[in-house]
């Protein structure tokens, strides 16, 4: 029997690839708590299990994930201490994802939002489907964009076209993501997971030590980045939370609740 953590997280084991898949399709897999953790916690899971070589994350239901949920945003704007844990859970999460030997591929069956964008370019090969979109739009709720998009985009894309995308949070369509360099692969929608699971038996079959290693040192540039900026990014995102921009954000959500 496959690892199973949570329900809003289901494990599906086939062969050497687990297929990791975000199982909360009534709120588009945003993160809850739960989730938070649970995200945090699996990939150390996968770097010690010897039956898994290469893992596929996807999403259940008509998004790859939402980012952040809605009553979670709001419980951190009222509560600091709340705050001060999920902005390192953000961190966290990002080192955990960088940090696992396995070899990770995205297959992106939905919008990929805030934190689920975040979430998806942290793998090492992103598939998605051709209809769908990625954007980060952090500035555009009032917040500094502190979990991942400002580290690491700018050795995804150019640093102008990181910018552009970041201030403005415009959805970017799949094609247009793997010209900027936040994909690789857009898919006809049907064959998706087809495609991303045929790409992680291939690397299951590379040689293990030559494959995991080479990944690590290909993601120091990685760590790097995130080390140097989030801590930054990440105090000033908790920084937004006092500003009027995001007071009114908040009010806006609470009269659509």
């Amino acid at each position: 029997m496959p690892y199973q953590p949570i329900p809003e997280l289901q494990v599906e084991q086939r062969g050497p690839v687990a297929i990791l898949t975000m199982n909360n399709p009534s709120m588009r897999n945003a993160f809850s708590d739960d989730m938070h953790v649970g995200m945090r916690e699996i990939w150390e899971h996968f770097a010690l299990d010897p039956s898994v070589r290469c893992i596929v994350l996807t999403g259940a239901g008509k998004a790859f994930s939402a980012g952040g949920n809605i009553a979670g945003f709001i419980r951190d704007y009222e509560d600091p201490q709340r705050r001060r844990e999920t902005l390192r859970g953000a961190r966290r999460l990002l080192d955990a994802m960088t940090e696992c030997p396995k070899p990770m591929i995205a297959a992106v069956n939905g919008p990929a939002v805030g934190l689920g964008c975040s979430v998806a370019v942290s793998c090492d090969v992103v598939f998605m489907a051709e209809s769908t979109y990625m954007a980060d739009p952090h500035v555009s709720l009032g917040l500094v964009a502190g979990d991942g998009g400002a580290a690491t985009w700018p050795l995804m894309m150019s640093l102008l076209k990181a910018k552009y995308y970041l201030l403005t949070g415009d959805r970017i369509p799949a094609a247009d993501c793997v010209d900027l360099g936040l994909a690789n692969f857009a898919v006809p929608d049907p064959k998706l997971l087809e495609e991303a699971v045929a790409l992680a038996d291939r690397l299951a079959r590379q040689p293990q030590q030559a494959l995991e290693e080479t990944k690590r040192a290909v993601n120091l540039h990685l760590q790097r980045a995130i080390q140097a900026v989030a801590p930054f990014a990440l105090a000033a995102e908790a920084e937004s939370f006092s500003t009027e921009d995001v007071r009114r954000t908040i009010e806006g959500f609470k009269k659509k609740m």
